[in-house]
């Protein structure tokens, strides 16, 4: 069980590699494209046949049985048991991607068998039999399927195309003092142990690739980030086969986590065909702006932006005898007293992926709290904070630095006079660069996780940013334990 679980994980990553890839609806609009290369193509290929020698081996195959006729002895009954193949070389192996779907093709192969043998005959005078061992080999054995990727009533449907398993040559030797006097008897039982090599490997595959199916088929459609915030992973249309890639589209959007609350945004249109002039990495991923967008939307819907600041590095600024100067009356009103700093998120923030980074744009309103046994607002203050993010690659997630470029700063009311707004702009400059962006980003470091399944992470990863779209380029390894 532990051999199947881990090539079916390997399987997975063969045919979803880039975003839990289960469909549901046509004709939407993916925002998130998903690539693997032939680069990528050879690394799952090879996982493949090293995990699917390791599920199958040892390898039993059904006894064979039969009657033969042996000059001066007459009808012997034979029959060949525990016919166990033990071990499998590949010497190479290739993957084909097409209008038709994806071959997969490991030829030169050599398996290794072991068997017990057993005969009967009767005399007229009394029953002879025999038993004993016998080691096979079987050489040139090309194995071969071909798989096809459809959308199917909103699932990903893998279907066998073409499977096959071709043996060119087999030889046997009889283990044991005088059991070469039985090769010519066994000899004759080539063609059958060849036709059930071929056969069972076929069929093992074949249902190995059925399983692989059913399993796809329960994957969910969406993938929590938390509580407040999922991600739709639903496939828009069938994946799209090169001569040397596999490209999926994909939703990509994020929605709370019982509905479709990222319907309302104003999509800029999906993504268009990726160019070709990239890093060689085994995937590739290319996420639209609307991508971030949506969380952001998702979570300003939860009114999960907002904030109260009530400790900072220089706590002094939040008490009013800091604000004397600032604020006169501020200070005349609530002599020494605490504050805190109200800050509310007044319209979803908006992300547009540029050249070389991520521009993001917040409209929030800062209400001044005064603590005297209750709170107090005495002042609001609206911002305009323009704000870049630098996106990285921590492993498997999709990370991101938040630098602060500039903010403007209006006063929307005041119970506390005149506001001298550019002695107020210093104060919340500080409290930006020093409490809010360091949150934010605390909360970015967490990342969004990458679709690649469970022991696998990325390395060696490129992120390109242009034209309303941010792509990582990566290869894949295995996770480090």
């Amino acid at each position: 069980m532990g051999s199947f679980r881990k090539f079916m994980a390997f399987t997975t990553m063969f045919t979803v590699l880039l975003l839990y890839l289960i469909p549901t609806k046509a004709q939407e609009e993916g925002f998130i494209s998903a690539v693997i290369s032939s680069k990528g193509l050879d690394f799952t290929k090879d996982l493949l046949i090293e995990e699917a020698i390791s599920s199958i081996i040892p390898f039993e195959l059904p006894q064979i049985e039969k009657s033969v006729k042996i000059p001066l002895i007459g009808q012997v009954d034979v029959a060949l048991s525990n016919i166990t193949i033990y071990s499998v070389d590949i010497a190479s192996s290739y993957v084909e991607t097409g209008d038709s779907g994806i071959a997969l093709v490991a030829s030169g192969a050599t398996a290794n068998l072991s068997m017990h043998w057993q005969y009967s005959y009767t005399t007229w005078l009394f029953e002879v039999t025999g038993n004993g061992a016998a080691s096979i080999q079987v050489e040139g054995m090309e194995v071969g399927v071909t798989l096809a990727l459809k959308d199917q009533q909103g699932s990903l449907k893998l279907s066998v195309l073409d499977c096959g398993c071709y043996v060119k040559d087999i030889s046997i030797k009889l283990d044991g003092g005088a059991s070469w006097l039985y090769q010519g008897l066994v000899d004759a039982f080539g063609g059958q142990i060849v036709s059930a090599v071929e056969e069972n490997i076929a069929k093992k595959v074949d249902e190995g690739i059925m399983k692989l199916d059913s399993s796809l088929q329960s994957l969910p459609k969406q993938i929590e980030l938390d509580d407040i915030a999922s991600l739709n992973v639903t496939l828009v249309d069938n994946p799209v086969l090169s001569n040397s890639s596999i490209e999926f589209q994909i939703n990509g959007l994020f929605t709370t986590p019982i509905d479709d609350s990222t319907s309302s945004l104003d999509h800029k249109g999906s993504l268009n065909p990726l160019p070709r002039s990239a890093p060689a990495r085994m995937v590739e991923i290319s996420l639209h702006e609307d991508v971030f967008n949506s969380v952001s939307l998702v979570y300003f819907n939860a009114n999960y932006m907002n904030w109260i600041i009530n400790k900072i590095p220089d706590q002094s600024l939040l008490n009013t005898a800091e604000w004397r100067y600032i604020v006169p009356q501020l200070y005349k009103q609530y002599p020494n007293k605490d504050m805190d700093l109200n800050v509310t998120v007044s319209s979803q923030p908006i992300i547009t992926v540029v050249n070389n980074g991520i521009d993001i744009i917040v409209c929030s309103d800062v209400t001044i709290d005064v603590i005297d046994d209750e709170v107090i607002p005495v002042a609001c203050i609206s911002m305009h904070i323009h704000a870049s993010c630098t996106p990285e690659i921590l492993r498997s997630k999709l990370s991101g630095i938040v630098k602060l470029n500039d903010f403007t700063a209006s006063l929307k009311w005041s119970k506390i006079g005149t506001v001298h707004m550019h002695l107020v702009q210093a104060v919340l400059s500080t409290v930006l660069r020093t409490v809010v962006v360091p949150y934010v980003n605390l909360w970015l470091w967490k990342g969004l996780p990458l679709p690649l399944p469970h022991g696998f992470t990325l390395h060696n990863s490129e992120t390109f940013s242009t034209n309303s779209r941010l792509t990582v380029y990566s290869d894949v390894a295995f996770l480090e334990q």
